[in-house]
């Protein structure tokens, strides 16, 4: 097997032309098996296998640089540079992370796990590298469907100023910006990119620049040149912007992609080039359901069924039934998420309400505003997005929704601790970041049945207003507990006395077996289901002070800013008797891991909060 000779980064420069082919097919293989076992980014990485082998045989790596936009298809990348054997514990606690990891690999020169970004920080390389000197080539690869977020145009107006070296390869894994037309492309692509064009081009336009009438010549070339290029070359629109654009080029066609590399690499500019993959490749039920196998749980290979169904519904279920239902009763309820029609459960709403569902690609800046001028335009908008995301709208949520009061609704989507995407995916910033935003109302369910009735309400709200909920099957507990929502008001679910137990959202269900151990242990427990993280329910706190000598909050968020802070605040300002245990995530980024094993390393689970209670009461008996 070829695929066993690759040990070390550019290891692949030792496998003979012939035997690429072979590689490819050995490397989509070991994928399918791997991935059906551990789970992961399984399309992604099936269509850029020849793209990475031919970056990987154009480059010398670690010296030159590829910079992975999101960083999901990183996969052959990682192989190429030695970590098959981390395949085994691929997104596991403790194992190899399924994006791109300084720490991981001196090939991995920069962190990524969002989108949109790459382009950006190319051009921070390219700038370095000339800055101190140095020749390497670098590369950021983007997505098509990265090319709606805005930033990437931010960067590439930027990049239209170059005057150095920088490649840009477009993964078109949708044909979504132009059809292939043929033999001219690749002619033309010959031509502008010939070391004799390339060097006479430039003569011709530094000798005319000496004249006084040099720049208006110039002008008038470029102006003729571009006319006519227009009618035969595509990608004119990075032409237009002072980009080289290379292309549409095979993305499985290892020799074809090795040949406009090597062009590429002669550009003295900005260069883009465009490569058309297949989402998928090679694995038939990826290739028919490439949004099922973006990010796929453990499948059978033979038919790509998970192999392990699902039971429970799950809150993203109970979102979308509600969605629905609320759809049917008020006309005015539009939807709208960014690019993930499927993984925030607005597919079925799309399908019964196509002229009020609205998909703006991964552009969540774009969609909070859009939102915001839908609410002002006198309908009331519901934004599903999951919480690592929906931060890279902070500045809209405040600007634009927020500062006018208008009645947005935002459904955050995989809130708290996710798993196994790691860093970049944690939802663990979200409470802090919305409350500190004025207007805004927080609010998190404790099972499916309170994030219906939190729907509903929000709904029926006027103002900006945010649902928080957690990835996976849905709490089905404490059902005969269902109590109106009233604004700012909490739930008391269990009232006692000395010790209360102050939990947001998810928390609940813990809060329930601590209470259980406390009460075990000889103690007295109240379980109080704050609902309300902005306003904070501060006359069922004062309230508690009255005959509780300690109350633990707890948030699945990080402590900075989050429900505990905002609670103890209130209690150090009115009562001396009574202490404020924070239960939350230390401020750290989380890495990627089963979820039930992070919640332990950051004590937030059960046994460890348990102990926690038990050591602060016994320490003011002693």
């Amino acid at each position: 097997m070829f695929l066993e000779q690759i040990k070390q980064p550019n290891d692949i420069k030792n496998i003979a032309p012939e035997n690429y082919n072979t590689l490819a097919e050995e490397i989509r293989q070991f994928l399918i098996q791997s991935i059906s076992e551990t789970g992961g980014h399984l399309g992604s990485n099936l269509g850029v296998v020849e793209l990475t082998m031919a970056l990987h045989l154009s480059l010398n790596l670690p010296e030159d640089k590829v910079i992975w936009d999101v960083g999901h298809q990183s996969y052959t990348h990682k192989i190429l540079t030695g970590r098959q054997a981390g395949f085994e514990s691929l997104r596991k606690f403790g194992g190899m992370s399924g994006f791109p990891k300084r720490c991981e690999s001196d090939c991995d020169c920069f962190d990524t796990g969002h989108s949109s970004t790459s382009i950006s920080a190319g051009l921070g390389f390219v700038k370095a590298r000339d800055l101190k000197g140095e020749k390497n080539t670098i590369v950021s690869v983007i997505g098509d469907g990265s090319l709606t977020g805005g930033m990437a145009y931010e960067a590439l107006n930027n990049a239209s100023r170059m005057d150095s070296n920088f490649i840009i390869v477009l993964n078109d894994n949708n044909m979504s910006i132009s059809e292939n037309v043929g033999g001219m492309s690749k002619y033309l692509n010959n031509i502008r990119t010939a070391d004799n064009y390339l060097q006479i081009k430039e003569d011709i336009y530094h000798s005319l620049l000496q004249k006084s009438y040099g720049n208006r010549v110039v002008s008038t070339i470029r102006k003729t040149k571009n006319s006519l290029k227009q009618l035969v070359v595509p990608g004119m629109f990075f032409e237009d912007m002072g980009i080289t654009y290379l292309g549409p080029v095979d993305g499985h066609d290892i020799q074809g992609l090795l040949k406009v590399f090597k062009e590429a690499k002669r550009c003295k500019t900005a260069v883009l080039v465009h490569v058309l993959t297949k989402k998928g490749k090679g694995y038939g039920p990826a290739e028919k359901h490439p949004a099922r196998f973006h990010g796929a749980e453990p499948f059978q290979i033979e038919n790509g069924v998970p192999k392990k169904l699902k039971e429970k519904s799950n809150y993203t279920d109970i979102f979308s039934t509600v969605m629905i239902k609320m759809g049917n009763r008020n006309s005015d309820l539009v939807a709208i998420t960014a690019a993930m029609p499927d993984g925030t459960g607005l597919k079925r709403f799309r399908n019964t309400f196509p002229d009020r569902f609205f998909d703006v690609g991964i552009a969540e800046q774009h969609a909070v505003t859009f939102a915001a001028g839908l609410a002002a335009g006198g309908l009331h908008p519901v934004v599903a997005i999951y919480s690592s995301f929906l931060q890279r709208a902070y500045d809209q949520i405040l600007h634009d929704v927020c500062l006018q009061n208008l009645p947005v609704v935002f459904a955050v989507d995989r809130a708290g601790l996710v798993g196994s995407d790691g860093e970049t995916h944690q939802g663990i910033f979200d409470l802090s970041f919305l409350s500190s935003i004025p207007n805004m109302h927080v609010l998190a369910p404790k099972n499916k049945w309170e994030l219906s009735d939190m729907l509903k309400f929000a709904i029926k709200f006027q103002g900006p207003i945010a649902i928080r909920y957690p990835r996976g099957a849905a709490y089905d507990g404490l059902e005969e507990y269902r109590s109106k929502i009233e604004m700012g008001k909490s739930e008391v679910i269990y009232e006692e006395q000395d010790i209360a137990l102050l939990a947001v959202g998810s928390m609940v269900e813990t809060a329930e077996i601590i209470r259980k151990n406390l009460i075990e242990s000889g103690y007295s427990c109240s379980l109080i289901n704050a609902r309300f993280v902005k306003p904070i329910d501060t006359e069922c706190i004062q309230e508690l002070c009255k005959n509780h000598s300690l109350l633990v909050t707890m948030e699945e968020n990080v402590s900075s800013g989050g429900f505990g802070q905002k609670v103890r605040q209130f209690v150090d300002g009115i009562s001396k008797e009574t202490e404020v245990l924070e239960i939350a995530i230390p401020d750290e980024y989380v890495e990627h891991g089963n979820v039930a094993i992070l919640k332990q390393e950051l004590g937030i689970d059960a046994a460890s909060i348990t102990q926690k209670i038990l050591e602060r009461k016994q320490s003011v008996k002693a």
